[in-house]
């Protein structure tokens, strides 16, 4: 199996940028497809984008296309998650995960340990 080391997160104006990493190990990083997730309080934990195993294919959720932006380096098992003009509603813990299957929501099989993003006004 894979193991997922987030980091990058922390407190930020509105308005402002964050750059979140994503280190894999354990298993060849090239056969997986990378989501990032998040979750706020009271909410359910929401796929805010993705990025297949050959790097090609990506999803955004509505609320992000435009602001954010993943990519994936091979050479250093990363990927990550570059957020501009980040709003409030932004605030959550995100989380890294990854899956042999599709890109979709529900075929994550393996999880980071989370990073806090707040975002104040």
């Amino acid at each position: 199996q894979v193991q997922l080391v987030e980091s990058g997160g922390g407190l930020v104006q509105a308005g402002g940028s964050l750059r979140l990493s994503c280190a894999a190990s354990g298993r060849t990083f090239s056969n997986y497809g990378m989501g990032w997730f998040r979750q706020a309080p009271g909410l359910e934990r929401e796929l805010v984008a993705a990025i297949t195993s050959g790097g090609i294919g990506i999803y955004y959720t509505n609320s992000v296309k435009g602001r954010f932006t993943i990519s994936r380096d091979y050479a250093k098992n990363t990927v990550y998650l570059q957020m501009n003009s980040l709003k409030p509603e932004d605030t959550a813990v995100y989380y890294c995960a990854a899956t042999l299957g599709r890109i979709v929501a529900a075929s994550y099989d393996f999880w980071g340990q989370g990073t806090q993003v707040t975002v104040s006004s």
